[in-house]
């Protein structure tokens, strides 16, 4: 009778306990677009990308490489990324301990004197003393996938806090090497700036004496000046910029406000290939799309943690320990107890508590598939931007190139013209002024397309590596 009674109960706890393998759902990646998230004529089938190089690799001035390395150890938003990981790292361990039993140890003293009208008053009279010393183990069955959901949401959060350090890194390397080479193109500017004014203030000497000589007018020594006036300011202009930049740069690199060690421009170079690889990379390789990723994760595993709530929860309870009327006999074989305690937990009504953190994990996993998404369509603008304004900028240094030849001439020329008494002062000044114009937006121009090769580089990824 009792075989068929187990039986019958186990019978009728396989289709429960079969229910419960589908109660935690395994994650699966969303369906995203990946094939034309690129807005580029350029058609790639590599396998490897810009952004799969190390910085080691991309960057071949060594002093730049210097700043990298100090700032990768110095900064303070990589600090506190680290910080994050540590604190992630933590809740991991608990959620790996989720499966395991919890212990705890009391002991107690209690004194008790019975009113004489109280319900044992006239039994027990006079003060009373116990002494208690005990074990409490409790265990929680993982049936329906709670603990194990628990254990992968803070697994996935910690996850997280890996790639957001390594999203803090790509975005240090790309400013600390964007900055440099600003500071390198301010420098250029600087040392033109500084032989136009040299040229002008010899200008000016000599329009001075062509005038006290009558070949020229006032008209001709002011506007000479004005020249002069207005390189001087532009030094002032870029002077100041390159110390606000450096201020900048310091801070990256994690100290005071000082000056910044570098080389100059003309030595810039990066050979590296620009290939940016099947958009499909942007998922393992960019930091940011990764910890979007894994931040849907989390959410995912936190609705199965809210989905499992609905169901029962089994637990096993043991208390052992020592328990006495007498002090002296407090820890004898005769005062030991023990209880095992075997328990189901079924919420029925909880003021609507399951139903709406279970509603609010939805609508908070369904923010995390959105999130992710446009972190993905971000990254593919982000390196579309990259690689149009890199072809915009080389196409443009060459036009450049073209513009400042035409000026140089056409300020010789000028020179030449005036010399014979075939033009006027005042297209000399000009064509002076259009060659320094043109020569700072050229420097701009080759900073610009180095910005673009930097910024490419970190659209897909790179610098974490």
């Amino acid at each position: 009778m009792k075989i068929k009674t187990y039986k019958v109960l186990l019978g009728l706890a396989v289709p429960f306990l079969l229910q419960s393998c589908f109660v935690a759902k395994n994650y699966e990646r969303p369906e995203v677009e990946t094939e034309n998230l690129y807005r580029t004529d350029q058609i790639s089938l590599d396998s490897t990308s810009l952004g799969m190089v190390s910085w080691r690799d991309l960057f071949d001035d060594p002093i730049l490489k210097g700043h990298i390395d100090t700032a990768l150890a110095n900064n303070l938003d990589i600090r506190v990324a680290l910080q994050q990981i540590a604190a992630t790292e933590a809740y991991l361990k608990q959620g790996k301990a989720g499966n395991y039993p919890t212990l705890g140890i009391n002991a107690t003293a209690t004194r008790t004197e019975n009113s004489e009208n109280s319900q044992f008053g006239s039994v027990f009279s006079g003060a009373m003393t116990q002494y208690d010393l005990s074990a409490q183990l409790s265990w929680e069955a993982d049936i329906w996938g709670k603990i194990r959901s628990n254990k992968r949401a803070f697994q996935a959060t910690y996850l997280q806090s890996i790639e957001a350090h390594k999203a803090v890194k790509t975005e240090l390397v790309a400013a600390i090497a964007s900055m440099y080479y600003q500071l390198l193109s301010l420098d250029k500017q600087l040392e033109i700036t500084q032989q136009t004014i040299e040229t002008r203030e010899g200008s000016l000497e000599t329009t001075k004496a062509l005038k006290e000589a009558g070949m020229l007018t006032e008209v001709a020594v002011q506007q000479t000046a004005a020249l002069l006036y207005n390189a001087q300011s532009i030094q002032i202009d870029i002077e100041n910029q390159t110390k606000i930049l450096e201020n900048a740069f310091s801070i990256l690199l994690g100290e005071p406000a000082h000056g910044i060690e570098r080389g100059i421009l003309e030595g810039q170079e990066i050979t590296t290939d620009l290939v940016t690889g099947v958009p499909y990379l942007l998922l393992q390789n960019r930091p940011d799309v990764l910890a979007a990723e894994f931040g849907l994760i989390n959410a995912f595993e936190l609705t199965n943690v809210a989905r499992s709530s609905f169901y029962p929860s089994i637990t096993l309870g043991a208390t052992a320990g020592f328990q006495s009327m007498e002090f002296d006999k407090w820890l004898d074989a005769s005062s030991f107890f023990n209880t095992l305690v075997g328990g189901l937990v079924q919420p029925v009504l909880n003021g609507r508590k399951i139903r709406t953190q279970y509603e609010v994990s939805k609508a908070q996993q369904e923010q995390a598939v959105l999130s992710y998404k446009k972190a993905l369509l971000t990254a593919g603008g982000e390196v579309s931007d990259a690689l149009y304004n890199y072809e915009a900028t080389t196409d443009k240094i060459e036009l450049k190139e073209k513009e400042y030849q035409a000026y140089r001439l056409a300020s010789e020329y000028s020179e030449e013209l005036l010399n014979q008494g075939l033009a006027n002062y005042l297209e000399v000044l000009n064509a002076q002024e259009n060659v320094l114009n043109s020569q700072l937006a050229l420097v701009n121009n080759k900073y610009l397309q180095l910005n673009a090769i930097v910024n490419l580089y970190q659209a897909l990824g790179g610098g974490w590596q």
